[in-house]
């Protein structure tokens, strides 16, 4: 058996290329209610039903930092599997709702990549993945930047 391989070096990177990854996960009502009470959001409309019916949506809404978290763990096998380190997040945008029982997958595009100015054994890539739900609607953006090793430095 071949041991899979985690990331990506900073040479494989190619500006414009998109990549749609392979993992994907649907939000259970047990996800959104643990990770409620993890983070201590206790909003009702994150967890009360009748809440929930009496308002806009008329159904219980999925945290928007666990669509967040979920988006970010599903790029880590392409993105940042190779990653010294996450450097910076920005311009985090929820698109559209998610709700229990939804299913997010998510999609990458690299935007820009340049060398370390100190270190030469490195370079920061510069992605922006779009988390979208079973039904194609995009739910979901944001970019960063990401310390990524070169593969012989």
């Amino acid at each position: 058996m071949q041991q899979s391989i985690l990331g990506l070096y900073y040479e494989d990177f190619i500006v414009g290329d998109e990549i749609h990854h392979a993992l994907s996960k649907t939000i259970f009502e047990s996800d959104n209610n643990f990770f409620s009470l993890l983070t201590m959001n206790h909003h009702p409309v994150h967890t009360n039903v009748d809440y929930a019916l009496k308002n806009q949506h008329g159904k219980i809404l999925v945290v928007g930092t666990l669509v967040f978290s979920l988006a970010v763990g599903i790029t880590v096998s392409d993105i940042s599997g190779k990653a010294i380190a996450n450097l910076e997040y920005e311009n985090i945008k929820h698109l559209n709702p998610v709700f229990l029982n939804d299913t997010i997958y998510v999609r990458s595009v690299i935007l820009d990549k340049r060398e370390s100015k100190s270190k030469p054994d490195r370079g920061i890539v510069y992605v922006e993945s779009i988390a979208y739900n079973q039904d194609g609607v995009d739910v979901l953006s944001f970019r960063r930047k990401v310390l990524v090793k070169k593969r012989n430095g």
